[in-house]
């Protein structure tokens, strides 16, 4: 893979974009940009409840993500580690109850940041939803998907504070 060849032996300093097609640029540029590859939040079932993807993937892809990343943590014994090699990239994932939250990242990520990530967004559901649960986020979707996009932009960290993205829900929850 040309992408990846360039990520580990060239630096970024040395680096010609001309000697590559369009193809391969827009490629190592969607690579080098986004950390967060996709977020799942699935049951013990394998029902996903939400799922957002910042690459491209056709529709085909994302159910073969989906069933395959549940199949890796379902069924990982709770004595290992919340992190797990999936392709190129590694997944992270936490269980709270029933659900099982997921993000893939690349390899070269910290794994415990992307953890309190996850343990972020379940306190700001917590809080949100007053102890959220599956039907929460069943019957309020869309609510999820905005906390979500207050948290994550793009693949993208967008704000830490929890105080400040419950400030900015509260204020969205005003103008409905």
């Amino acid at each position: 893979n040309t992408v990846a060849h360039i990520q580990n032996n060239v630096p970024a300093s040395t680096l010609n974009l001309s000697q590559f097609n369009q193809d391969q640029v827009n490629q190592l540029i969607q690579q080098l940009q986004q950390h967060i590859r996709f977020i799942l939040l699935q049951n013990r079932q394998g029902k996903t409840r939400l799922a957002k993807y910042y690459v491209p993937l056709e529709e085909s892809e994302k159910h073969k993500v989906e069933y395959e990343v549940h199949r890796l943590v379902v069924n990982r014994d709770s004595k290992f580690t919340n992190f797990v090699e999936f392709r190129t990239h590694k997944v992270i994932y936490r269980r709270y109850a029933g659900l099982f939250f997921s993000l893939c990242v690349d390899i070269t990520d910290n794994e415990l940041a992307y953890l309190e990530c996850i343990h972020l967004f379940v306190e700001i559901l917590d809080h949100f939803f007053s102890n959220v649960c599956e039907l929460d986020l069943v019957f309020n979707f869309h609510k999820v998907y905005l906390i979500l996009d207050e948290f994550i932009l793009a693949g993208e960290l967008q704000e830490t504070s929890k105080r400040a993205i419950i400030e900015r829900m509260s204020e969205l929850e005003k103008l409905e």
